[in-house]
């Protein structure tokens, strides 16, 4: 089996990868480099996570054999006594996972630098390149090469400071090797501190939010809640891209079809969406006798920037619009259901997607606990430490690779959901149905590619099979082998890297107590606080807003139910009717107005006989 394990792993997980990035983006519609980068990121990122409980096996074993081979030297010493102590044999099995040595280390560089290049340096520039309101392909590269030389230079003078710390220090000898663990170092400085803020927020939040389904009441509250703010940001994004179009209109059409700028223009225009480009396309056939002054170049290229800003932001609360008010109305048929006598779920309305969500959460505070005991080593204090440090005695290698996989995918959730989940990162969401947008695919691939590393280096500390945390004398595994010694910088190895994850512990406390939610109310950030009056009122808000939707959705369906039923009767031979005098409509072909359309060409028929059977009689008349 050895290799075997890896192999299928990897090709396990570039299907998982491939599948999320079908339900998340759109394979047909988006662009090949975007879906790319976005599945290179996703697939290294869920190796990592499958293959380190792998390493953590492989570790356990080779370490049974050099224990072995300890014993062994320790016997052979001491066989000149006459009646020496034999301590008992202990049997290494070779794990149904093991992967040859020199595999996993080679494996490890290759997966870390990749994402580092991916996360660092081509996503962002892939990020500002798309947003860029340049015109041409070197305009936009110049502005994504600006953008990311202006945001990257904070981390770089970080990384000067600590390669001046460590060159100035007179025992430390500045080789390539020590200088890729700086930047490591600061890298998982960046990942860490980011990563302990989020896990004080997910390892509450995520498991209270669980719990609370079981609350229909408050989960419904708390839906009528956000329908009340999504429907404020939904007409704030619709108001923004009307102002956006108005401007796009006026440079319309001062701007004339033999300017030069018109090939601007028109590829601003392209960008837009139907409706308004079919409005503008009317607005230049007659145009108006006031002509605006005439755009510059410059102007051109930010109005081009407002209008994907405009568009990206109106298509996204649209999407989170559909889906909140499908889970409302969801819910809303849950509690009208639960007093139903047929016995039988009944609808509202139909689906219009199919929902395979298996939602499932043990509740268990053990994580916390081992956020805080990183330190103690004597005894050992961690639960996850203890669970694999049993399994190890028994050689239960596929448990301890279980455990392994549970911990790690446990606090993936947690941290990535989290991002997803606070306000400040509304910007970008991640929409099933494949209605998320490129940018915030591209966000989600940089994220996880910095927040994966340090995440799994500190599951690795949770264990005790770090050695820059566990301080004990044993065999490493190849992924920490890979990251480097923190024993280089004494500061953040025996300091920031140890004790800086116990914030978790004033984070989770902060998180269930609400603080701050209520915080964020105070500020003017409206959060859901189930005994806050403003909560209250946002509440009524909602459920009056579903109210209307109710309304407009079941007007809706009664009106295309009628059209259906009036075709159905009546269809084939107004289907006649209209294809006899086709030639004289310049009515268009659609099938969601194929109905309407039949009305008005019988109509029109009908009248024009009867102007000519009147023009007819006339005539006999004379």
């Amino acid at each position: 089996m050895s290799g075997v394990a890896l192999g299928l792993v990897l090709v396990a997980v570039f299907f998982l990868a491939l599948a999320l990035l079908h339900r998340y983006g759109d394979l047909r519609m988006q662009q090949r480099m975007v879906l790319l980068g976005t599945l290179a990121s996703w697939y290294l990122c869920f190796l990592i996570v499958f293959v380190l409980p792998l390493d953590v096996s492989t570790t356990i074993y080779k370490q049974c054999l050099k224990d072995n081979a300890h014993r062994h030297s320790n016997q052979t010493e001491n066989s000149s006594i006459l009646y020496p102590t034999e301590s008992p044999a202990v049997v290494c099995e070779e794990p149904w996972s093991y992967i040859p040595d020199g595999i996993l280390p080679v494996f490890w560089r290759v997966v870390y630098w990749t994402s580092q290049f991916l996360t660092w340096l081509l996503l962002p520039f892939m990020q500002s390149y798309a947003r860029s309101g340049a015109f041409s392909r070197m305009g936009k590269l110049k502005t994504a090469l600006v953008e990311n030389a202006i945001y990257y230079g904070t981390y770089l003078l970080i990384f000067i400071f600590l390669l001046i710390y460590v060159a100035a220090h007179p025992q430390w000898r500045l080789t390539w090797t020590e200088f890729q663990t700086i930047g490591i170092t600061a890298a998982n400085m960046w990942g860490l501190f980011l990563l302990v803020l989020l896990l004080g927020y997910g390892l509450v939040e995520i498991p209270r939010s669980y719990w609370l389904l079981s609350s229909h009441a408050h989960l419904l509250a708390k839906t009528y809640f956000k329908v009340s703010k999504m429907a404020s940001e939904k007409a704030a994004a619709e108001e923004n891209l009307a102002d956006v179009m108005e401007e796009v209109s006026v440079i319309n059409m001062s701007v004339k079809y033999n300017h030069s700028l018109r090939k601007c223009v028109d590829t601003i225009l392209t960008k837009c969406p139907i409706e308004y480009q079919e409005e503008m396309a009317t607005d230049v056939e007659n145009p108006c006798e006031d002509q605006a002054v005439l755009p510059t170049k410059s102007g051109l290229v930010q109005l081009h920037k407002k209008v994907i800003s405009a568009v990206q932001r109106c298509r996204q609360t649209r999407v989170q619009w559909s889906m909140l008010l499908e889970r409302v109305f969801h819910l809303e048929d849950v509690a009208k259901n639960r007093s139903s006598p047929t016995g039988h779920f009944v609808r509202s309305f139909a689906l219009t997607e199919q929902d395979g969500y298996i939602r499932r959460f043990l509740y268990t505070p053990k994580v916390v606990w081992s956020e805080c005991t990183l330190f103690s080593t004597r005894p050992v204090l961690s639960l996850f430490a203890i669970i694999v440090r049993t399994t190890q005695q028994q050689r239960y290698y596929i448990c301890t690779e279980v455990v392994c996989f549970v911990t790690v995918l446990f606090l993936c959730v947690c941290v990535y959901s989290t991002v997803f989940q606070i306000r400040v990162f509304n910007y970008y969401y991640l929409a099933p149905h494949h209605q998320t947008d490129a940018y915030s695919l591209q966000f989600s691939g940089m994220l996880f590619c910095r927040l994966t590393p340090p995440l799994c280096l500190n599951f690795l500390g949770l264990i005790h099979m770090d050695p820059a945390l566990s301080q004990k004398d044993q065999i490493h595994t190849s992924y920490t082998s890979i990251m480097g010694s923190m024993h280089l910088l004494s500061v953040i190895s025996n300091g920031f890297y140890i004790y800086y994850p116990v914030l978790v512990l004033l984070l989770c406390f902060a998180t269930l107590y609400n603080l701050g939610s209520r915080c964020l109310n105070l500020l003017g950030v409206h959060q859901y606080v189930a005994d806050d009056e403003l909560s209250a009122d946002l509440v009524d808000e909602g459920k009056e807003l579903i109210r209307r939707e109710r309304r407009k959705r079941q007007k809706s369906e009664t009106t295309a139910n009628a059209k259906w039923a009036w075709r159905e009767r009546y269809g084939g031979v107004y289907g006649a009717l209209v294809g006899r005098k086709s030639g004289y409509t310049e009515i268009k072909d659609d099938q969601e107005t194929q109905c309407k359309k039949s009305v008005i060409s019988f109509a029109w028929r009908e009248s024009d006989e009867q102007q000519r059977s009147l023009l007819h009689s006339r005539d006999n008349d004379g």
